[in-house]
């Protein structure tokens, strides 16, 4: 916790501000998942399954792996309503070089990666939008992470704010396509399908099982970034009732979404015209309002990948500055500022490689080694459950909160993240094997800070390795 972290500042240490209450947790949760996956990835699951009952079953069976995993995630943040989050629980269920290991990852690209592919998406959207030259995306994008990671800085409400704002602009985008889809006639035809290869459907259970488990995979990447909320445990109002309401409430719109937006998609386009869009929002759009529909949800887009950059800066920081105050990183970043009470230093190093990776363009490449890395720690995180759970019973520590599914629904999300792993390291085993080494790189530096740390002795080594 921040408050315990040994600021050595004269007047007493600095806290989180508890200021966040159940409508900005959900809009965090939100606008956490919902970036520009909704808007790309459904073409390619029409692709890898061939029928449109398919399609909704896999987006309907994501949203299933996602409430379950809303769930967990709920009672972690009720018996362990810190800052870092996810970091804490690794922590506290398995030790401090799990934790790290996720931090590290985190901080040097899925987050810092995430931060900078979705500026890049957005900005060149942005470009599009205001009809600037093919040249004007990076620059927008780095005035995005600029812009974004100051007003974070500035404080907590005002970095939740600006991400409440676009949360409900981007939901307000997602209702027009819906609307249109399901209430107005098509006016212009869609666009005529050219796919690269025959859609086909597939015969059999066996065959079944194996284009659902394919379409899962991008189906779950599209739902995942819930669990990020847990991040800023320590800045809800009563966070042991705040964190639960805003995760299941978050899982459930966000679930409700998909499925409404992939109906919109199919009766506008249809399945062959859907698994041929290169952009299928913005087809579905030009289907009944045209050119100006593509616009609207251009607009829409850039709202919706602004505003996941904000929650993705907001929270990833706070990771960080749990991993700083336990002595495992650098000390700077575990202070909080006086006034503003946000992690200054932590969120600025985020930023900074964050432009770096974008700069030099690494970090598509980076993001795509560490896909499966982002799914490891789904599941171990799942795991800690029932290491957390068994340990507060013995001691008589009950949550307020208990996942309604465990112990069934738990592993049954521990088995869909080990799914997606196994999925990810079969269809590209380079990708996987360089993330691995990139996960491998954080061994010596986890030796190096946990080696200073134990020399520090005193406070800095409160939690066991």
């Amino acid at each position: 916790m921040a408050h315990e972290s040994g600021h050595h500042g004269r007047p007493g240490p600095v806290g989180y501000a508890a200021s966040l209450g159940t409508f900005s947790g959900t809009m965090l949760v939100v606008g956490g998942i919902i970036g520009a996956g909704i808007f790309l990835s459904p073409s390619v699951v029409a692709q890898r399954v061939g029928t449109s009952a398919l399609t909704l079953a896999a987006w309907g069976l994501g949203a299933v792996v996602a409430v379950i995993g809303g769930f967990v995630y709920a009672e972690l943040g009720a018996r362990r309503p810190h800052a870092g989050g996810t970091y804490v629980y690794l922590r506290d269920a398995f030790g401090t070089f799990p934790a790290f290991l996720y931090g590290w990852a985190l901080f040097l690209i899925m987050a810092t990666g995430a931060i900078a592919a979705v500026a890049m998406t957005g900005a060149n959207y942005l470009a599009d939008l205001l009809q600037l030259g093919a040249g004007a995306g990076r620059a927008l994008a780095i005035a995005l992470i600029v812009v974004l990671t100051v007003l974070n800085v500035l404080g907590v409400r005002i970095g939740a704010t600006t991400g409440n704002i676009l949360t409900v602009l981007k939901l307000s985008a997602i209702g027009t396509l819906v609307s249109a889809a399901l209430v107005l006639t098509p006016q212009y035809p869609a666009p005529t399908p050219v796919l690269a290869l025959p859609l086909s459907p597939p015969v059999g259970l066996t065959d079944t099982v194996m284009a659902m488990g394919a379409a899962l995979v991008p189906v779950l990447f599209s739902f995942g970034g819930w669990q990020q909320t847990n991040a800023v445990a320590e800045e809800l109002v009563n966070p042991q009732r705040t964190l639960p309401r805003a995760l299941v409430f978050g899982v459930l719109i966000v679930a409700a979404t998909y499925l409404l937006v992939n109906v919109a998609y199919l009766r506008a386009l249809g399945l062959e015209g859907l698994a041929a869009s290169r952009a299928p929002a913005a087809d579905t759009m030009y289907v009944y309002l045209g050119a100006s529909g593509r616009t609207l949800i251009t607009a829409g887009i850039v709202t919706s990948t602004v505003g996941f950059l904000s929650m993705v800066i907001l929270m990833s920081a706070r990771v960080y500055q749990a991993m700083a105050a336990d002595g495992l990183f650098f000390r700077s970043m575990a202070a909080l500022h006086p006034r503003t009470r946000t992690p200054v230093a932590a969120l600025l190093a985020q930023g900074g490689v964050a432009l770096l990776l974008l700069l030099t363009g690494t970090y598509g490449q980076l993001l795509d080694y560490v896909v499966f890395a982002d799914w490891i720690f789904f599941g171990s995180t799942a795991a800690s459950l029932f290491v957390l759970r068994r340990r507060d019973d013995a001691m008589g520590v009950h949550a307020p909160v208990r996942s309604p599914l465990h112990p069934a629904g738990t592993v049954l999300f521990v088995m869909a993240a080990v799914y997606v792993v196994i999925g990810s390291i079969v269809s590209n085993p380079g990708n996987a094997a360089r993330g691995a080494g990139l996960l491998l790189l954080g061994v010596p530096v986890y030796r190096y800070w946990h080696a200073r740390r134990r020399s520090g002795g005193g406070e800095m080594a409160r939690h066991g390795g």
